[in-house]
């Protein structure tokens, strides 16, 4: 921190917090969280931009707020209604922790988002960044709100080499922020280091001849701005084979399964599915055996009509689609669900299976 401490002391941190907030308030997007300072639309939508692109979020959290306006609406949700309302954004563990904090807030707070460090730093999936956005937007507490744009940024303007791949890094900066937070604008001041991490200052060829803070950067001034930051490369993505089957009926419903409340993709919906280890080997009738021991479903596949492939942050499906039908009775539980077409509407699934949905209206 020694060396970051002295960078600081080589800019003038009210004339840098000037230019910033200034150039904030005349450029700023006009998004919807930002239309009030709304405690809980606020974590809403930090939530939901982790991860996640703002255009992607502007529609989802519309809906989200139309579907829950209040803490006690989310609150009092089941959640298979919230999923469904998080249906496609990814990361399902993030609306998972929400909604399960959301319930702490309404029994325990009285519906009122925390406002001390301490007390919102409890709440479930509420990390650092998260509860310095908060605070600092919502309730004008000039905590930091560091994220990987954040730390872009500031690795710029105060040269620093430390590696933002490592966890440890982000305490440097979160010193760096409170060295150089505004106390009279904290919201606006840590808002203006988002914005200008996603208009100007992009990971990749950054605008600085239109940066507002220019004058102050000295990974400008030193030419080194395109090296920063440092950031290690994160270990490959796994890759796994699997077999997806949409298996229909006597009366042409289809068999969906929910998955376990724990894990990847935790309570969504999906067509019965299994790993395989030797996929270019197997054929249809040692693959139904597999969802029988499985699963206990008797079934027999008919046509394999595709393969879709789906990224995740740390692993690659690679999924065999095939249609088929059940040979012996299968109950439903709170498990398995037969469903139409079009109840499938009603019940979130995942993205790789909505690719699956359009890979079956494209065959037939």
């Amino acid at each position: 921190m020694g060396n970051v401490l002295k960078n600081i002391e080589k800019i003038s941190i009210k004339k840098f917090q000037d230019d910033l907030i200034s150039w904030f308030k005349a450029e700023q997007r006009d998004l919807p969280w930002r239309k009030n300072q709304d405690p809980y639309k606020v974590w809403v939508s930090e939530i939901m931009l982790q991860q996640t692109r703002v255009d992607t979020v502007i529609p989802y959290f519309n809906r989200f707020v139309e579907w829950f306006p209040t803490i006690e609406d989310l609150a009092e949700a089941n959640d298979d209604k919230v999923l469904k309302a998080w249906e496609g954004l990814g990361y399902y563990s993030r609306v998972r922790n929400l909604h399960s904090a959301v319930k702490e807030v309404s029994e325990k707070y009285n519906g009122e988002v925390p406002n001390t460090p301490k007390e919102i730093s409890k709440l479930k999936g509420v990390g650092p960044y998260t509860a310095g956005a908060i605070l600092s937007i919502a309730y004008g507490i000039p905590e930091p709100a560091v994220d990987g744009n954040v730390m872009r940024v500031l690795s710029r303007i105060l040269s620093i080499w430390e590696d933002i791949a490592k966890p440890s890094t982000r305490k440097v900066f979160e010193n760096a922020v409170r060295e150089l937070i505004s106390h009279d604008e904290p919201s606006e001041f840590n808002q203006a280091l988002m914005e200008l991490g996603a208009l100007i200052c992009t990971p990749t060829s950054p605008s600085c001849l239109l940066c507002p803070v220019r004058d102050h950067c000295q990974g400008f001034h030193e030419g080194v701005e395109s090296e920063l930051p440092v950031k290690s490369k994160k270990n490959t993505k796994r890759s796994v084979d699997l077999v997806a089957v949409i298996l229909k009926d006597e009366q042409g419903k289809i068999l969906i399964h929910k998955r376990p409340e724990n894990g990847l993709l935790a309570n969504l919906w999906e067509f019965p599915n299994i790993e395989i280890h030797q996929p270019t080997v197997m054929d249809r009738a040692q693959i139904s055996d597999l969802f029988r021991e499985s699963f206990n479903l008797n079934s027999k596949l008919e046509k394999g009509i595709g393969q879709i492939e789906h990224i995740f942050s740390h692993l690659i499906w690679n999924i065999r689609v095939y249609t088929g039908s059940i040979i012996s009775p299968f109950q439903e539980n709170n498990e398995w669900k037969w469903v139409s077409l079009d109840e499938m509407d009603e019940y979130a699934f995942p993205v790789s299976y909505h690719k699956i949905v359009k890979l079956y209206h494209e065959y037939n």
